[in-house]
């Protein structure tokens, strides 16, 4: 069966006609603030304790907008005759905005936990050069930051603790075993 010239202009027309009949939905911005999903990409917050200098989200970044600068410190020995160890002391951690594409790749590389999404999501300037935040302004994101989902109840136990917890258990029930037998 042939179907009928201008079915599917006809179609068009009543899509719109519905559409524009229909009352519009506008959100108030910046009067009303927007109800966001909880794993919102906003802007990425640093919790700089937890860096260290290791460069793996600026090697990782496939724009180049992460720039670091550190230097190395050497720490005393923790114990008498122990030996000087050096660390890396963390002087520059921004990031560019302008170019930065929010793909999270540097947040889920961090293999201490440095990195975090934050919600927010108007920090506009009118200066393009602006957009480029330094450790400080980054620091500020993190207390936007919102608490972890809390963990099920009716989940089984993660793998490595209950291996930790097994070899606990062996620990001390072998430690039990000789002290019972010496009574």
């Amino acid at each position: 069966m042939a179907p009928i010239p201008g079915s599917g202009l006809a179609k068009g027309l009543a899509v719109t006609l519905r559409t524009m009949t229909r009352k519009s939905v506008t959100e108030q911005y910046p009067e009303a603030q927007p109800a966001l999903p909880p794993r919102t990409r906003g802007v990425i917050g640093l919790f700089e304790e937890n860096c260290t200098v290791c460069m793996l989200c600026a090697r990782e970044c496939p724009d180049w907008c992460i720039y670091i600068d550190s230097h190395k410190e050497t720490v005393p020995p923790a114990a008498p005759g122990g030996r000087e160890r050096s660390r890396n002391v963390l002087d520059r951690f921004a990031i560019d905005f302008s170019l930065c594409m929010y793909c999270g790749i540097c947040i889920e590389v961090c293999p201490f936990d440095a990195l975090f999404w934050s919600p927010e999501f108007e920090y506009a300037e009118t200066d393009i050069r602006e957009l480029t935040h330094e450790r400080d302004k980054l620091r500020e994101w993190m207390w936007t930051v919102p608490a972890p989902p809390a963990l099920d109840p009716a989940a089984e136990e993660p793998k490595e603790i209950a291996a930790a917890r097994k070899t606990a258990e062996k620990l001390a029930a072998a430690q039990a075993e000789p002290e019972e037998g010496g009574s």
